[in-house]
């Protein structure tokens, strides 16, 4: 048995990846403790999984709906600025307290989240192994590849290229504090230095929950990467009422702007005008954005909630319209569901153009959002059996890749082994 810690920011979309992940490790006979803020108690026990507390005083009870609901008010760069300011806070204060936590608790290997960029110098200093975990879109940087947070599409042109080595130049600028940050403790606790983002992921694994199918032609991850699938389980969630008598059998249309960037309330006015006429019934999840009664008499009188049981109705749904989050774009693959993407901030432009590019859906970006031009989107994903047909393909491909019982069985020969797992191997 191996007693393993995880790392991962305290919102919903990491939590419902990395929990899953630490419950098959569980229930194969492990210890997992999820070393977090007090926002993740909760969620982390109702999973059956050890809690440990960190930054008590800093991030007391309440401060990560807080700063989430102010990122949810932003979109574009001042998102991606906002959430670099938060993540360099969050990086220091696991710096400087989680390693005496984590060693106090006698954790023996570590899961940490890509976007937890301090993980694997924690994992550095108490020479411990650690396994890194996409649980959002891949941030391996690759100049054929598109950065993260931009929509554009693949393209092969020595033009595309240099453009991304420009705008990887300009996002290393923007990360500056956080690099800062981690080379301050390496440099203390006399570790070598990092010269590229991508040294500080795992030598052993790293895990990607998308498909291989679900991403732009990469050449350049190291041997011992792994696209698994997804980790979506239904039992690690508490169940969420929703008033499934209220269905009519017509298709149906989910709508969801995530947990995060969903406070743009405007956006869901605009799906209710895009969606009204049509046949289809409407059902939007506010995410926690506001309650239902403060978007009284939308246009088509959709079924709107506060929150909504996702994976329920995405069984049931022949479209749904999404911030393209990765969980959720990956849940409506699991289902063979199409999409119609509204990115706004951070990975979101990156999923919706892999969104598009793959052919499960289209992609309408904020900035020239309209009713002509959602309701356009809608129809063609609706009518065209291609972007269907796509998905269904995608669904096999998510089939085939293994999802969490295949990564935890990476996850134990990399801690078992030391050594680097590679994926011709598996």
């Amino acid at each position: 048995m191996t007693h393993f810690g995880i790392l991962c920011p305290a919102s919903t979309g990491h939590l419902n990846t990395m929990i899953p992940l630490g419950s098959e490790l569980l229930r194969r006979g492990h210890r997992v403790t999820v070393f977090n803020f007090l926002d993740a108690q909760a969620t982390t026990l109702a999973s059956g999984l050890e809690f440990q507390q960190l930054a008590e005083d800093e991030f007391p009870a309440g401060s990560i709906p807080e700063g989430l609901a102010q990122l949810g008010e932003l979109s574009g760069l001042t998102a991606l600025r906002y959430t670099i300011k938060l993540f360099t806070q969050v990086s220091d204060l696991l710096l400087s307290q989680g390693p005496a936590t984590i060693k106090k608790a006698g954790v023996e290997a570590l899961l940490v989240d890509q976007v937890s960029p301090e993980g694997g110098t924690i994992a550095d200093f108490l020479n411990l192994p650690f396994i890194t975990v996409c649980s959002a879109l891949i941030l391996n940087q690759d100049p054929k590849i598109p950065p993260f947070c931009t929509p554009w599409q693949y393209s092969p042109t020595w033009i595309a290229s240099w453009r991304n080595q420009l705008s990887y130049q300009l996002l290393g600028l923007l990360a500056t504090p956080i690099r800062e940050v981690i080379a301050e403790y390496r440099e203390e606790w006399k570790l070598p230095m990092h010269s590229h983002q991508n040294d500080g992921y795992s030598k052993l694994a790293q895990l990607s929950q998308q498909p291989a199918e679900f991403d732009f032609p990469r050449q350049n991850l190291p041997p011992h990467f792994h696209f698994t699938g997804p980790y979506h389980n239904s039992t690690t969630r508490q169940p969420v009422p929703f008033p499934f008598e209220q269905l009519t059998g017509q298709p149906l249309i989910y709508a969801s702007m995530g947990t995060v960037q969903n406070r743009l309330l405007d956006v869901f006015k605009i799906i209710a005008s895009a969606c009204e006429g049509l046949d289809a019934q409407l059902v939007i999840s506010l995410g926690g954005s506001a309650t239902p009664e403060s978007l009284p008499s939308l246009p088509g009188n959709p079924i709107v909630v506060g929150y909504a049981p996702q994976l329920e109705l995405l069984q049931k749904a022949a479209l749904t319209i999404t911030h393209a989050g990765m969980n959720t774009t990956l849940e409506c693959l699991t289902n063979g569901v199409p999409m119609v993407a509204i990115p706004v901030a951070n990975d979101q432009p990156g999923v919706a153009a892999r969104i598009a590019w793959t052919g499960v859906g289209e992609m309408v970006s904020l900035k020239k959002l309209s009713v002509p031009k959602l309701r356009s989107a809608i129809v063609k994903v609706l009518t065209q059996e291609s972007y269907k047909q796509r998905a269904i393909e995608m669904q096999e491909a998510i089939r085939r890749s293994g999802g969490v019982k295949r990564a935890a069985d990476i996850i134990e020969q990399a801690v078992l082994t030391r050594k680097p797992v590679l994926a011709s191997k598996i």
